[in-house]
């Protein structure tokens, strides 16, 4: 197991191969297909994103209400394979690593591989053991799309595999 703190930097990606084990703790942002489709939006009108995407993570999940006491409710992944329309563009503006489930096309692995970027594949079926794991949450931006607003989340511990590594290598 290895114990990532976010963002992660180049040197560490280049480092992780496929199947292993990370952790992750730091903040990384959650953006479904709507959230996708309102950056793009801003992205073709000349508009700044609502973060600075450079060597940011994004998690392809949208929780469920969150029930009392709870600060977010189940938080398993999303198929991946939704966004990537989205993905090269993405990367070529910094982005670094992206959370996900199931594989991933041809052009989001060449463009892994051109930016020197990661995949990582968190477990489906295990939105409450994710749950546990975020510390705190905070609404970025686009509210106005509910579960599949742009969110910023606080994590410890948060597991994941290599799922496509820096050199295209995949586990699918």
């Amino acid at each position: 197991m290895i114990n990532l703190e976010l963002p992660l930097t180049k040197d560490i990606i280049k480092s992780l191969e496929i199947f292993d084990e990370v952790r992750l703790n730091g903040e990384l942002y959650v953006a479904r297909d709507q959230a996708h489709k309102e950056m793009f939006s801003l992205l073709d009108n000349n508009k700044d994103l609502p973060f600075a995407i450079k060597d940011q993570a994004i998690y392809y999940m949208g929780p469920s209400p969150a029930p009392n006491n709870f600060i977010i409710g189940s938080c398993g992944p999303t198929t991946s394979a939704r966004m990537d329309a989205f993905s090269p563009r993405l990367l070529d503006l910094g982005l670094n690593v992206m959370i996900g489930k199931g594989p991933r096309n041809k052009d989001v692995i060449n463009s892994i591989i051109k930016n020197k970027s990661i995949y990582l594949a968190a477990f489906g079926g295990c939105g409450a053991l994710y749950n546990s794991k975020i510390k705190k949450v905070e609404t970025i931006a686009f509210d106005y799309l509910g579960p599949e607003a742009l969110l910023k989340l606080t994590v410890e511990d948060f597991p994941c595999i290599v799922a496509i590594d820096s050199r295209g290598n995949s586990v699918y």
